[in-house]
């Protein structure tokens, strides 16, 4: 199992965020960062919640949960991580606006190679899990670069230079990345069985309660501020969605730890069911000229 567990952090994580990451860059192209300047209300509304609502919220359940140090910095890495391409399927699924999802997850996978740093940093000087300290210096900063950029550039590339191919591969791409993901984490929890079954119930309700809450805010403050109903589901999925993968790959391919990614790993496992229901209950308070306005693809 140790044997195992050490292939799947040094060679099954990259790859399959890598994997995660190309599927991405497959279906982006410049004009969806352009597009966020034809939204920039809805823009900013999500990333002003991803970038600095969501970091000071999960920092306050995690002193009210008295979490250990090491749990304490794998929740706050967790909260700094972007968007995940999952949530472009929950948007599609409960009539949100898909290219506003697409662009959100483009800009926030750009901005976290320098926001997950930051904040990964601030909770290991708060926290001090570590005896060394040492943290996301500049030589791991460059690594969470090229964990997360390389793979989405190469993409975008692919699908400038050959797009038939680039459209081909797209939905192909988008289930297995759907499935990578579930294969990861089961694996990350697998290999990882006893330690997790050890910190799973002080994780399980810390977890529900910061995806549940990152979903609400995501949905409640676009709409309080008069952004249109299916920009704001498409924001609630965005921000409430996080890219666990790319955490779980931090915590263990760049900083050597499993048991900073138990967060990841928990809230990996219980987010699509927490998703799933909080879509019927926003899709369910629709009026009927909203459940019938159709959906963009």
């Amino acid at each position: 199992m140790s044997l195992m567990g050490s292939a799947l952090t040094t060679i099954g994580l990259p790859v399959a965020l890598g994997i995660i990451m190309l599927g991405l860059g497959l279906s982006l192209t410049l004009a969806d960062f352009a597009r966020v300047l034809k939204q920039p209300k809805a823009v900013i509304i999500a990333l002003v919640c991803q970038l600095l609502i969501l970091p000071a919220v999960c920092f306050g359940l995690v002193l009210a949960f008295q979490l250990s140090p090491v749990l304490a910095v794998g929740m706050m890495m967790l909260a700094a991580s972007p968007g995940g391409t999952t949530a472009n399927l929950y948007s599609h699924l409960f009539r949100g606006d898909i290219a506003l999802n697409i662009s959100l997850t483009a800009v926030n996978s750009v901005i976290a190679v320098l926001t997950l740093p930051l904040i990964t940093n601030f909770a290991i000087m708060y926290f001090q899990p570590f005896d060394d300290q040492l943290g996301l210096q500049w030589a791991k900063a460059l690594e969470v670069f090229a964990i997360v950029l390389l793979p989405v550039a190469l993409g975008m590339l692919v699908r400038r230079f050959w797009p038939r191919f680039a459209d081909a591969m797209d939905k192909p791409v988008r289930i297995a990345s759907v499935i990578i993901l579930v294969v990861v984490i089961a694996g990350a929890v697998a290999s990882n069985w006893t330690l997790l079954a050890e910190n799973f119930t002080r994780l399980a309700l810390i977890t529900v309660l910061f995806c549940l809450v990152s979903l609400a805010i995501g949905f409640a403050v676009p709409r309080m501020l008069k952004v249109d109903r299916r920009a704001s589901i498409a924001t609630s999925f965005e921000i409430g969605i996080h890219n666990a993968t790319l955490a779980i790959v931090i915590a263990q391919s760049v900083l050597g730890s499993t048991e900073l990614s138990l967060p990841a790993a928990v809230y990996g496992v219980l987010m699509f069911l927490v998703a799933f229901g909080f879509g019927f209950v926003i899709r369910g308070r629709a009026t009927p000229l909203e459940a019938e306005a159709p959906a963009t693809s």
